[in-house]
């Protein structure tokens, strides 16, 4: 063993490039070193700094936490505001604009300046905002903070530049929203009362202008009183008390009256000319009680009172509902004449807006669409219709239908992918909504030039994947499918065996593996298992294929080998366990005598399946001894070579879908063989488990594994055993868990718990981890990882632990850094190897080999990796009956951390595509002119691959370090410490600008850009400070400088990290303000609007302006400046086409008023002709008569 590693620490110290994997030597943190390499390698790398720069693009999905709604009736867009600061603009397609305030405060109130491309604010830290909507990106233009005052209403009239603003005291002030600055015209509470008035009257909780008179304010407080303001004559017009609290009031148009919501679940209608008391109390869905009272009900929190031409007024409101029934969901209810329809919905109405036909509050209404947000959703209903549709959804509101847990992202797709899933999902969608247009149609967007197919992929912990389509910085739900069909649901006395076996969420997607180009797709589910699927335009009618597998072993103790120089190597019993027939996955059994039976049963049926995803096989991992399966932390597929390969804490499986069959099934330290770096020693079993046979040594150069043949009738493999497609158990050999940073759960597990939990959603997983904890000390990582990815590194001897000090840890890390990865050391020592990352490539297993094999390359959680050969045969018919042979070799290379992420580079520095195959319809009807055969790409007999003989570039990625390896010499060329303080969270390597480099998204926030294979620095940005481990588990990387995570439980952020895409941006961002013609008001009649009858109107400026109202105290408020004035706002936003259609629509509207002040012109000049004409007619007849005469 002495010369065994002295060897091998000659082979990791050959070149400078190794030796930076060590703190005593080498290049320090995050500078890259070159080693000689053995042939020069004239890679020409065209990626600099200037190449890259990080920003959002643009948020998908329902606004989490939403507070309040607002629409411009006008330009038909629609601003949401949230809890934490959020502002989401919607209009038409393509037109979706997220804002966020600095400071965080909830915004209250939002207020369009109707048709003016602006929008207010109100937020919880009681500050006003002025938005500048006439740029693609919103921006802050004023601020104003009141600093006495708390606000709780605003109320902006239609075309007016004045703000009415109510506070928590009852006070109502002003403000000017051009400048943004306070009037000093303020309507003081006590003023708005009557003086012999005891109790204050509460916050202002309703403003509003009457629709007959402008100079009229109407102000609701919270205590019930209600007072019309004169605002000219700085009096109240009257003033009404009433027992039961105000929740909202809405006027009639005609201005007469207007109907008040109250605590009570009343809605009380008041008339102008008698204000005393109200002319109608009705309690919509209060019943009479035997003594003729109401029974008590819910607030009605909000009513809406809007009138029609031709048919009754619509009365709309929420709540209402009495208290009689518990658990009753939340209401919309319609009132339209006599019929009353009550809307149940699926989560609280946070608030809705009627939309109308006309933005004038004094014309009939005509409303048309009610816009209702929920806490979890956003409905539209149609009022044109009896039967009230809803329209369907033009956005994604539906992404956290159910929790994601996991998400995928595939830039540069194959073309025809996109139409295949939409045309499949088309079939699928619901029916029943309305047949008109989507409503909130306003602003503008167009496809950029530089588009290309994306689509994300989303998994969910009810099982389900949806498909989206995010081409061109949209979002499109393409196709759905639910993995929960694959399996039986338990039934009646099997229910509560099930419950306790399979907890919430039992079909969980943990991970999702799909290649496009064979469109074959795979999910890891939490129960232990892998479903494969395939695509095909055709239904079918099939039995699912299940595959068990069988994966345990004795928990060993790592030991380096500085800590002892004469360990023995010692690995699991090499007996076998009985092999009794698995019992039901349904009987009744204790935890302890289950053995052999997966989580889950796979249904054994013919199985009629609809066009799209089919799938076809099934992998599970099975219940060993009484201890469940360990959840499956890495997965990598090819279609090429028809093969799928799994790893969990227990050690890796390779699956052969083609046949069937399980063609490795074995543990990490059996695949080192000689070559493992450590010495391990076998843990003492646990009391409970059963005594199994004695210990067997290993030699340096042999594994011991059972050679006994495979069950399935066309498969004969030598690394284990498989289980055959008839569900046959069998035993592989004996392998060891490994267990690493991507195999944890939240809690030891005692033998008798299930190996899931409620699934741990990255939508609602809210643990809040501060950047410094993740940072200080290695505790605070392993809890991290731990919650990360979901599988508790326990250990099966809970009796016989091994405690070590910090101080002891530091020195063993420090004595042998370079072979011990440094995520051994941040994990207590009863922890596992797991493997981490696998890939499938064409590579050269062995560095004697001239020519690439088909391998498998195995990533660990302790910085390992490993190379499996395989030998597929080329030939069609031969593959589908041969066995493939698997040859572990002894080649190790090692990382600081744990393993993430492999890669692979001509001499060149060009990206090298994995091999695959090319889709062909498998349901599709026989052609027996041209029979179905398997196209490869990148798949070919060796003697053909004489031109990429020259060998090539392996690209390695952990938590703290990049390599990059020549092979097949296996020299380190160049290496990068990527982080001391923290580690790498996700790594990929991405093409950008037409080249390639590493992306890596570290614990502590950062964001960081390595060229290759130089592994230069080109980019490090503290973009994103990781608060919880939804972003953790979500956060990747694609082509094209693009990149995902999910900001909240309901919405997808993507950003670039292209300078080229930041560039481009704003042509691909929607425009949300459209220059459009406000509406003319209805006519009032000639004569009553030439000679003045409007006496509704009024000149504000002249009562709320400086020279009337004069200053407003500076310690009230306080006026922040924004980003840029109005002008330079509009002409950085709008560009040459923007201001050039504005111009134009401002000459047409002058010319157009110029006309009709033409034709009123000529109009008084024809009536002033025809008033001489007869007054002189008159004069003459009356020229010559005499007084008496007349």
């Amino acid at each position: 063993m002495k010369k065994f590693r002295k060897v091998l620490d000659g082979l990791t110290t050959s070149s400078p490039a190794s030796a930076g994997g060590s703190p005593s030597c080498g290049s320090a943190a995050g500078t890259p070193t070159a080693a000689p390499t053995p042939r020069e390698l004239d890679v020409h790398e065209t990626l600099m700094s200037e190449h890259f720069h990080i920003c959002k693009t643009v948020r998908h999905g329902f606004p989490y936490q939403p507070t309040c709604l607002t629409f411009d009736p006008v330009q038909k867009i629609l601003a949401i505001g949230t809890r934490s600061g959020g502002v989401r603009i919607l209009g038409g397609p393509g037109v979706d604009c997220y804002s966020q305030h600095e400071s965080g405060a909830a915004v209250l109130q939002l207020q369009f300046l109707i048709n003016e491309g602006a929008l207010v604010t109100a937020c919880a830290d009681d500050t006003l905002h002025l938005w500048n909507l006439r740029q693609r990106r919103p921006a802050i233009l004023h601020s104003l903070k009141f600093n006495r005052e708390r606000i709780t209403f605003c109320h902006l009239p239609f075309q007016s530049k004045w703000l009415y603003v109510g506070t928590e005291r009852g006070n109502t002030h002003i403000v000017n929203v051009e400048s943004f600055i306070l009037s000093g015209y303020v309507i003081m509470w006590n003023k708005a009362i009557e003086l012999s008035t005891k109790t204050h009257p509460g916050p202002v909780v309703h403003l509003s202008d009457s629709p007959k008179d402008e100079g009229k304010l109407l102000i609701g407080f919270e205590s019930g009183t209600i007072v019309m303001w004169d605002l000219r004559a700085k009096r109240t017009d009257f003033r009404i008390y009433y027992d039961e609290a105000i929740h909202s009031v809405s006027w009639h148009h005609e201005g007469r009256q207007f109907m008040c919501s109250h605590s009570d679940g009343s809605l009380s209608m008041w008339n102008l000319r008698n204000t005393a008391k109200p002319f109608q109390v009705t309690f919509p869905h209060g019943k009479s009680q035997r003594d003729g009272r109401k029974e008590s009900c819910k607030p009605i929190l909000k009513v809406e009172y809007k009138t029609c031409r031709n048919s009754e007024p619509f009365v709309i409101f929420s709540g209402g509902l009495s208290y009689d029934k518990a658990g009753r969901r939340p209401t919309l209810t319609i009132m339209h004449g006599k019929a009353i329809t009550v809307l149940e919905m699926d989560h609280p109405i946070v608030e809705f807006i009627v939309l109308c036909e006309t933005p004038y509050l004094n014309e009939v209404q005509e409303p048309y669409a009610v816009v209702v947000l929920l806490e979890k959703d956003f409905i539209v209903v149609d009022l044109t219709q009896s039967n009230f549709p809803i329209f369907e959804n033009a956005y994604p509101m539906d992404i956290h239908e159910s929790p994601v847990t996991c998400t995928a992202y595939f830039a540069n797709c194959p073309p025809d992918i996109i139409p295949v899933l939409y045309s499949i999902g088309a079939k699928h969608k619901k029916t029943g909504y309305s047949h008109k247009e989507w409503p909130v149609s306003g602003g503008t967007w167009t496809v950029g030039s530089q588009t290309y197919p994306e689509i994300i992929i989303t998994g969910h912990a009810d099982g389900s994947i949806k498909f989206w389509d995010a081409t061109a910085i949209t979002l499109q739900m393409l196709y759905k499918l639910k993995t929960s069909k694959v399996f039986e649901k338990p039934k009646g006395a099997e229910t509560g065996r099930s419950a306790e076996l399979v907890e919430e969420d039992p079909y969980a997607v943990q991970m999702v593996s799909w290649c496009p180009q064979s469109r074959i797709f795979c999910v890891v589910g939490i129960s232990a298992h892998v479903i494969l699927y395939r695509f095909s335009k055709h239904d079918a009618n099939t039995t699912i294929t299940s595959l068990e597998v069988r994966l345990q072993c004795e928990m060993e103790e790592v030991i380096s080998p500085s800590d002892t120089e004469n360990t023995v190597c010692l690995t699991d019993p090499g007996g076998h366990s009985p092999q009794p027939q698995p019992p039901s996955p349904r009987s009744n059994m204790p935890d302890s005598a289950r053995d052999s039976i997966p989580c889950l049963r796979v249904k054994d049926r013919m199985i009629r399946m609809p066009p799209g995803y089919q799938a076809e096989l099934v992998v599970q991992l099975l219940w060993v001894d009484g201890e469940p399966p360990q959840q499956i932390t890495s997965l990598d597929l090819n279609s090429a070579y028809g093969l799928l390969a799994l790893g969990n804490c227990n050690g890796l499986a390779v699956v052969d879908y083609l046949q069937k069959t399980v063609i490795l099934c074995m543990s990490t330290v059996e695949l080192y063989g000689a070559a493992d770096p450590f010495q391990r020693l076998t843990r003492s079993p646990r009391k409970n488990r059963q005594s199994t046979s004695g210990l067997t040594e290993l030699s340096d150069n042999q594994v011991s594994l059972d050679l006994e043949r495979s069950k399935s009738p066309t498969s004969d493999h030598v690394n284990g055993h498989c289980t055959s497609p008839t569900s046959q158990p069998c035993v592989p050999g004996r392998p060891r868990v490994p267990g690493g940073p991507e195999g944890p759960r939240l809690s030891r597990r005692g033998p008798g718990r299930p190996p899931f939990r409620k699934a741990q959603s990255a939508a609602c997983m809210e643990v809040s981890l501060p950047v410094s904890s993740l940072t200080e000390g290695y505790a605070s990582r392993r809890a991290m990882l731990q919650q990360l990815h979901g599988v508790t590194m326990y250990s099966h001897d809970e009796h016989h632990t091994t405690t070590y000090s910090w101080t002891e840890r530091e020195s063993r890390e420090n004595s042998f850094s370079r072979s011990r990865s440094s995520s051994v050391s941040s994990i207590d020592r009863d922890t596992k190897e797991a493997v981490t990352t696998l890939l499938f490539a064409e590579s050269y297993g062995r560095k004697s080999d001239a020519l690439p094999t088909p391998c498998l390359w195995v990533g660990t959680s302790l910085g390992l990796m490993l190379l499996v050969p395989m030998s597929i045969p080329t030939d069609e018919q031969e593959r589908m009956e041969e066995p493939i042979t698997v040859a572990p070799t002894s080649t190790v290379l090692m990382l600081k951390g744990s393993v993430l992420r492999f890669s692979f580079l001509d001499c060149a520095g060009c990206l090298i595509q994995s091999p695959y195959e090319v889709w062909r319809d498998g349901n599709a009807p026989e052609d027996p002119e041209r029979p179905r055969r398997r196209k490869l790409v990148n798949f070919s007999p060796c003697s053909s691959q004489d031109a990429i003989g020259d060998g090539h570039l392996a690209v390695v990625c952990s938590e703290r370090q990049a390599k990059v390896f020549l092979m097949p010499s296996q020299a380190c060329l160049y290496v990068h410490n990527i982080t001391e303080s923290s580690f790498v969270l996700r790594a990929d390597v991405v093409a950008v600008s037409n080249s390639v480099c590493l992306a890596c998204f570290c614990a502590n926030g950062h964001v960081m850009i390595l060229s290759l294979p130089s592994l230069r620095p080109l980019l490090d940005v503290h973009y994103l400070p990781l608060t919880d481990m939804r972003i953790a588990r979500t956060f990747c990387f694609t082509n094209g400088g693009q990149a995902l995570y999910l900001s909240s439980p309901t919405e997808i952020q993507r950003i670039t990290y292209s300078q080229e895409m930041c560039d481009n941006l704003q042509e691909m961002l929607g425009e949300l303000f459209t220059p459009t013609e406000t509406p003319e008001a209805q006519n009032r009649g000639f004569l009553k609007g030439f000679f003045g009858g409007n006496a509704q109107t009024f000149d504000r400026e002249e009562l709320f302006g400086e020279a009337a109202a004069g200053k407003a105290s500076r310690s009230l408020a306080q006026h922040i400046p924004g980003q840029a004035s109005v002008e330079g706002m509009r002409v950085a936003a709008g560009g040459a086409v923007g201001e050039l259609a504005r111009a134009r629509i401002a000459l047409d509207e002058r010319g157009q008023r110029l006309g009709e002040l033409e034709e009123r012109t000529a109009l008084m000049m024809a009536s002033a002709e025809t008033f001489s004409k007869h007054a002189h007619e008159l004069m003459l007849k009356c020229k010559d008569k005499k007084w008496y005469q007349f």
